[in-house]
């Protein structure tokens, strides 16, 4: 018998994704999970900084995906042997899915909302600066609450 343990957080490292998107099929994986995880895991494990990948909302979904995809091509290798997962922390998630007690998407789309939610809040301008990168709004200054505090809003 044989056992696959997964990683919890802190086992990211720069670019470590990068050999793996090599082998024939890992690139068309990562791509579903990053639908499903709602982030670009290829930029995320092979360009990005160490420090962004240590946010725990990218971190966390960047280290399922990284074992369900791993975790995938060692099952191929052991076909057939009798195996064991298991996990620590948010490798737990990575043991489900291998096991097949999640599926690969259903995993991603649950780390994301336990990443999100473990992660410490972002400041209300950094969000509002994200939202209007992805948006054409422009900024504005108006009064918008009952006690009249100013703050940034946007025009959709």
């Amino acid at each position: 018998m044989r056992a696959l343990v997964c990683p919890g957080q802190g086992s990211q490292k720069k670019g470590f994704l990068s050999p793996w998107l090599e082998i024939e099929g890992v690139r068309e994986h990562l791509e579903r999970l990053s639908e499903a995880a709602g982030i670009d895991l290829i930029h995320y494990g092979t360009e990005a900084e160490e420090e962004t990948i240590k946010d725990t909302a990218i971190a966390q979904p960047l280290i399922v995906a990284a074992g369900i995809v791993t975790g995938h091509l060692a099952l191929r290798e052991l076909d057939g042997e009798e195996l064991i997962f298991a996990g620590h922390s948010v490798g737990e998630i990575t043991a489900a899915a291998l096991a097949g007690v999640l599926s690969d998407e259903d995993a991603m789309r649950f780390v994301r909302v336990r990443a999100n939610g473990m992660a410490p809040p972002r400041p209300a301008w950094l969000q509002y600066s994200a939202a209007l990168k992805k948006t054409s709004a422009k900024p504005s200054t108006q009064q918008v609450s009952s006690q009249q505090t100013p703050m940034a809003a946007a025009r959709l």
